[in-house]
């Protein structure tokens, strides 16, 4: 087996990320920034070197990425920023505020050059445990994991102080960021907002207790301080002191929006991978995501071309091969989109069903549904003929031919009992309709329902035309109908000498199987390829036009009046005698005189 991948995407931490490579950016930018997605995310710019020069993010990858080609900045800062990108990387979230913490770690992580110098100067902040005997908690901007226990970061800085105020009043943890022992304790300990471990007033076991108390609620177990404040809240209302009332009010309505957790999945899952893959005809994309301790911290996504058709189990665990000789030993634990039979002692693939990590799973599958679209909008808006051509020559392989079926030409018969048989046939030329060249016909050698003897009429006048005018023929023939329909079609063309000059196929009505002519067989072609497609959708186009041009001759005919057997007698004055006698029998009833009055007695005399 030989696999070749390619399109290698650079590490980006925290999410999938896909890359729109170019050494002639931003000349090429327009081409680029069409295919990226209209959703929320973060994006990389980066300069010939491939050194990441600045981190943004966005509600709208498309729409905000787009902004800096499409104008003259005018800050000076902007336009040089814009002169050195090179290439673009970008990350696809759910939401706008999952990009605003994936953007602030990214810059925490990798500090680009002009992040530094354009940047709003925001810092988000975090709220901090200490890991010391008697830990304080307070907010921090400048968060160091080696000293505190980090939750966060936080979008709504005001969210933030009234949690951390409802904390520290209902928990009497230290504030002050010095603990010297005394006999006599601050102010805080009067107040009733610290329980005073300077002065030997507390446990440490006690003390502990009430940390955890705080980790658990920051987590999202929030329903003890809501429960507490409402206490207040009715407290103060019998009180009458309603400002205070208030005031809690507004902690209460800003606790109940909390979600309780900063990171992006659950923090009970730790330490695996997860895997997933989507597949467009010899193309495969693999999505991989590291999770530690509930936060997405390592994603890559890669494009593998399968040239021999692989299996898709096979694909993953090149992929997986792959990971691992770039990033290190796979974990214990690896998420997988389907059961993999492969025995590894460190190693257990699981399939989830539900819950947290059947979602990290849908998210990475997503994402990488989005490199193969992101792709294959590139490839079509940079060569926007290469995707008809592809379907064309999928279509010549499925059909047999020896020749590119540029022009095709179909045809369809329209009659109600044989009443008022007409025929259509439409052009296709390179998989796109040809309207110029529809026709319309109307039979005139054959009487009553007979589709086969209307079929061998309109393509001999069709084809006998283009001989006689020395046009071009069609490379693909196709008859919307069964075998009958196609035998009357071949006679005709066998009859003009030019049966070996074009491929003729019909479709059959019921199973829409493909016949070639003079095979009894029908040919072997994938019901939901992009071969069987484009065919039935020529088709349905053919019908709908021979559908149309048929109901207009039947209401043309329906509306027919004996008047219009009288000649000389013509639509104006048709009308005029309609409008004054009203119906056809009173015109005939009337007398001489009378129809003179309405239209002159000249045209009276051709009625009578």
């Amino acid at each position: 087996m030989i696999f070749t991948p390619v399109l290698f995407y650079q590490k980006l931490y925290f999410r999938p990320h896909y890359s729109l490579s170019t050494n002639i950016m931003p000349a090429a930018a327009p081409v680029l920034l069409k295919s990226l997605p209209e959703k929320p995310g973060v994006y990389k710019f980066l300069d010939e070197k491939g050194t990441i020069i600045y981190i943004g993010k966005a509600k709208s990858l498309k729409k905000r990425v787009s902004s800096y080609f499409n104008k003259i900045h005018q800050e000076p800062k902007l336009n040089i920023l814009v002169s050195k990108i090179k290439d673009i990387e970008f990350t696809v979230v759910d939401t706008e505020w999952e990009a605003l913490l994936l953007e602030n770690s990214m810059i925490k992580q990798i500090r680009p050059r002009y992040n530094a110098m354009l940047k709003d100067d925001k810092t988000y902040p975090w709220l901090a445990v200490g890991k010391d005997i008697f830990p304080r908690l307070y907010y921090t901007r400048n968060p160091n994991p080696k000293k505190e226990e980090l939750f966060g970061p936080y979008s709504s800085l005001r969210f933030m102080h009234t949690l951390l105020e409802t904390l520290h009043t209902l928990f009497p943890i230290r504030t002050c960021k010095i603990l010297q022992k005394t006999e006599r304790p601050c102010l805080q300990f009067h107040i009733k907002k610290c329980a005073a471990p300077c002065a030997g007033n507390i446990s440490r076991n006690d003390y502990q207790e009430n940390i955890l108390k705080v980790i658990k609620i920051i987590k999202g177990n929030h329903s003890e301080v809501l429960q507490q404040l409402k206490g207040e809240m009715m407290k103060y209302a019998v009180q009458w002191e309603f400002e205070k009332a208030q005031l809690i009010k507004e902690k209460i309505e800003l606790l109940e929006s909390y979600r309780g957790k900063s990171v992006v999945v659950n923090p009970e899952i730790s330490n695996c991978e997860v895997f997933s893959m989507v597949e467009n005809n010899q193309t495969a994309f693999v999505n991989f995501m590291k999770i530690m301790e509930g936060a997405i911290v390592q994603t890559f996504t890669f494009e593998i071309q399968n040239r021999l058709e692989t299996n898709e189990e096979d694909l993953l665990l090149m992929a997986m091969a792959e990971i691992e000789k770039r990033f290190g030993t796979l974990s214990g634990e690896v998420i997988v989109p389907f059961r993999i039979a492969l025995n590894r002692e460190q190693t257990i693939f699981k399939v989830p069903i539900r819950g947290d990590k059947k979602k990290l799973l849908e998210l990475s599958l997503k994402n990488a549904k989005i490199a193969m679209l992101e792709k294959k909008k590139r490839i079509e808006l940079a060569d926007p003929e290469r995707h008809q051509n592809r379907i064309l020559q999928a279509l010549q392989k499925d059909l047999g031919m020896v020749c590119l079926p540029k022009t095709i030409e179909c045809f369809d018969n329209s009659n109600t009992q044989g009443d008022e048989p007409v025929a259509a046939m439409v052009q296709f030329v390179n998989g796109k309709p040809n309207k110029k060249e529809y026709r319309h016909f109307i039979i005139k050698t054959v009487t009553g329902p007979d589709d086969f003897a209307s079929m061998y009429e309109v393509v001999k006048r069709r084809y006998s035309n283009l001989l006689e005018e020395e046009r071009p023929l069609p490379e693909l023939i196709i008859i919307d109908g069964g075998k009958g329909q196609l035998t009357s079609a071949r006679q005709a063309l066998t009859e003009l000498n030019i049966q070996e000059k074009v491929i003729l196929i019909g479709i059959a009505e019921r199973l829409e199987d493909i016949y070639r002519a003079g095979e009894s067989q029908p040919l072997y072609i994938d019901k939901v390829s992009e071969t069987q497609k484009l065919l039935q959708r020529i088709r349905d186009e053919v019908h709908r036009f021979a559908i149309t041009h048929h109901r207009k001759r039947r209401a043309k005919k329906s509306i027919h009046s004996q008047l219009d057997d009288i000649k000389g007698i013509g639509q104006v004055t048709k009308e005029k005698l309609l409008k004054h006698f009203k119906s056809i029998s009173k015109i005939r009833s009337a007398t001489l005189e009378e129809l003179a009055e309405v239209v002159g007695t000249a045209k009276a005399k051709l009625l009578t």
